[in-house]
């Protein structure tokens, strides 16, 4: 079994008798570490900074009771 063999095991021990569950939860750690990373969610509208870039309520009469009113 050479280098290139694909049957040759990727692991080797090197010191220490691991037992199964050991050496499973190593092989499990060291997939879940070469896995792909998950993507982002998609950013809701209300945690968009682009939505909160509109043009402020201009100051006039009754424009403190509009500025609670949903757009």
């Amino acid at each position: 079994m050479g280098p290139t063999d694909p049957t040759a095991p990727g692991i080797r021990v090197v010191r220490g008798l691991p037992d199964d569950a050991e050496l499973a939860a190593l092989i499990a750690a060291l997939l879940a570490a070469s896995a792909a990373p998950a993507e982002a969610p998609a950013r809701s509208p209300w945690a968009d900074p682009a939505f909160r870039r509109d043009t402020p309520l201009a100051a006039r009469q009754g424009a403190w009771r509009l500025s609670g009113l949903p757009r």
